[in-house]
């Protein structure tokens, strides 16, 4: 029997694809399942106008076989199968695909008959490349074929690129389909190829890979049960023991049940798909189906988890969602249908649009994938938005997992998605005493406040007892607490919410001073412009500005600071040095501003000390410096000096 020979281009098409196309070895396996059950697609089409085929859709399956001492995998279908014509258009051209030539026939049979139900044949395997993945593991491929309506059978043999047979062959198998005998590679230091004959790695394989193709793909199990020996105990009982014994089951579950239609689907049961196939315990907050048609067509089932993983926040953590394409596997992590600030969300995208590579292990970036992701990231906010106004306790859940992503995604966009998120994000409340959404801190202003009070600080109880609050708590004015290092970026990208701007309790101006107020703060200043010169002064550079202020009620000084740059922000500035990207920040600082309260009787004893001891107002100055700093959580440059400077004022 002479060998043919490959053609030139797909001889190094051949080398190509084995080294270089697919990542996994594993993924032969999926591709040789999926070649059969595109067969049995085309012949179960043939058969709903041809009863000569025989068959009805039960009939059709998918068979594996591991023979561990031939060291040989087979996987046999009852497809429509191959004349030598098309083994040898098929099989020895890479890249000439039968699927692709038979859909392009039933397509223009189609278009003579609109009642047809062509159209809605569903073929994946419309490279031609993928039964070559084989080669991987193979050392031989031996494909032995009976087309449907021919009287005998052919084999086409090939150890590689070296070239390949075609030849007669008395098959024993009745009926139409193809048996593909691979025979592995022998084992290296790198690869072990007998796990592809394992039982539990097969099965493993078929259902990461195949587990939702339409057709049941069977394979025999091994199994143990009791049995009674012939030996009896003292009791004159037979005697019982385990053997293993092997019976043929269904691998795949075949129907993915987010296929299925929502009456048929309890929220429990997907729930129970959920934890079970991302390796969750608790249940999802929220589940989202979709099932859309149009110019792109695919079905999804979201989750969206109340807990976050343990390596969210790490580089480990894979973002994406499962990716499948007419229930066939193709990404495990596809992070292209999600956008960033939503990469929590778990769950799985099935469509038979996608435009994949040649390996069909990658999207081509193309218009279907971006509407895809621009229609998932609609329904999730839309689903979150939901959750928020329906069941404010889940979403809680979700926020404290969750939030600070949200936060990230409006900073790092630098207010890109603010549209998309702000409406979703929470901050404390002084007045609840709780996370609350912005909308409803606005809902309940009163209709004279301006804008959106907020501060800026570590945690809730240092915040509670900052001084600049006092007015604005006097007011009956709520405020709203940001404790994490991003929140006041957030604020920044957001600008306003519903039309009304953010204002900090630590701004020059709050708005809330009636004008008598601002007379007579701008009378006291003038009259003291001396003995605030003289403690800026004092301060040696330390500060911006020396002012007096309106917002203290029963403190004697805060911090404040004027410009571009907050009190927090240069927190979290001084926070990034040392970690990866930190340095772009440089150093970074606020311009600090010193406000004194010119009612309380610290102040009055500054200004007898002013007129009286400079030297002692000088001290003054520095103690009330390092008071602001300690109020505003700010640490003192030297706490020994402050602690001496303390001493010598009370003990002289």
């Amino acid at each position: 029997m002479a060998k043919k020979q490959f053609k030139s281009e797909s001889k190094r098409l051949l080398e190509l694809m084995i080294n270089s196309i697919y990542t996994h070895k594993e993924i032969f396996l999926r591709e040789l399942i999926s070649n059969a059950s595109d067969a049995i697609d085309k012949l179960c089409y043939i058969s709903l106008t041809d009863d000569k085929v025989g068959l009805t859709r039960d009939d059709f399956k998918i068979s594996i076989f591991a023979d561990k001492k031939k060291r040989t995998l087979t996987i046999l279908d009852n497809g429509i199968g191959m004349t030598a014509a098309e083994l040898e258009s098929n099989l020895g051209i890479i890249a000439r695909s039968g699927s692709l030539q038979f859909k392009k026939d039933m397509d223009d049979k189609a278009d003579e008959n609109a009642d047809s139900d062509a159209n809605d044949l569903d073929i994946i395997g419309q490279f031609g490349v993928g039964f070559y993945s084989a080669f991987m593991v193979a050392s031989k491929l031996t494909v032995t074929s009976r087309a449907y309506g021919e009287e005998g059978a052919n084999r086409w043999v090939s150890s590689g690129s070296d070239g390949y047979t075609i030849a007669p062959y008395d098959c024993k198998h009745e009926g139409a389909g193809t048996e593909i005998i691979i025979e592995l590679k022998e084992n290296t230091e790198d690869e072990n190829y007998d796990r592809f004959l394992e039982e539990h790695s097969l099965q493993g394989l078929i259902r990461k890979y195949s587990d939702y193709v339409r057709w049941p793909i069977i394979m025999d199990v091994t199994k143990s049960r009791q049995v009674e020996t012939d030996e009896v105990d003292k009791d004159g009982n037979k005697k019982k023991t385990w053997e293993d014994y092997t019976e043929t089951e269904v691998i795949n579950s075949r129907i993915p049940i987010w296929q299925r239609a929502k009456s048929d689907v309890t929220d429990e049961e997907c729930a129970e798909f959920y934890k079970e196939k991302f390796h969750d315990h608790i249940d999802p907050v929220a589940i989202l189906r979709v099932s859309a048609e149009g110019l792109v067509s695919y079905n999804a089932m979201l989750f969206i988890p109340g807990v976050a993983p343990y390596d969210y926040f790490t580089r480990e953590f894979k973002a994406g969602l499962q990716l499948y394409s007419s229930g066939i596997m193709i990404m495990e992590h596809c992070s292209d249908l999600l956008p960033e600030h939503f990469r929590f969300v778990r769950g799985v995208v099935d469509s038979p649009d996608f435009s994949l590579n040649i390996s069909r292990e990658m999207l081509q970036h193309d218009r279907q994938l971006k509407v895809i992701k621009t229609n998932i990231e609609k329904r999730i906010k839309a689903e979150l938005k939901k959750l928020m106004e329906n069941d404010i306790e889940k979403y809680e859940t979700f926020y404290k997992a969750f939030g600070l992503q949200l936060k990230y995604g409006i900073a790092n966009g630098f207010g890109m998605n603010k549209d998309m998120l702000s409406d979703l994000i929470m901050f404390y409340s002084s007045k609840a005493e709780k996370l609350i959404p912005i909308s409803e801190y606005v809902k309940n202003m009163p209709d004279e406040q301006k804008y959106i009070y907020y501060a800026s600080g570590e945690n809730i109880t240092l915040l509670d007892k900052l001084p600049q609050a006092e007015q604005v708590r006097d007011k009956g004015y709520d405020i709203l607490y940001l404790t994490d290092e991003i929140d006041e970026f957030v604020i920044r990208m957001m600008g306003k919410f519903e039309e009304k701007d953010f204002r900090s309790v630590v701004d020059g101006d709050l708005e809330i001073d009636s004008e008598e107020d601002k007379e007579e703060l701008e009378r006291q200043e003038t009259e003291n412009k001396d003995v605030l010169d003289f403690v800026k002064e004092s301060l040696d550079g330390k500060v911006a500005a020396v002012r007096l202020s309106q917002k203290l009620k029963s403190h004697p000084v805060c911090l404040a600071a004027q410009g571009e740059i907050s009190l927090e922000m240069e927190r979290y500035f001084k926070s990034m040095q040392g970690r990866e990207g930190g340095g772009m920040f440089g150093d970074m600082r606020a311009e600090r501003v010193l406000e004194l309260n010119a009612s309380h009787p610290s102040f009055a004893a500054l200004k007898d000390a002013f007129e009286n001891d400079k030297d002692k107002a000088e001290k003054y100055a520095q103690l009330l410096y390092g008071q602001a700093l300690l109020t505003a959580g700010v640490p003192l440059e030297d706490p020994s000096e402050f602690s001496d400077l303390v001493s010598t004022l009370l003990f002289g």
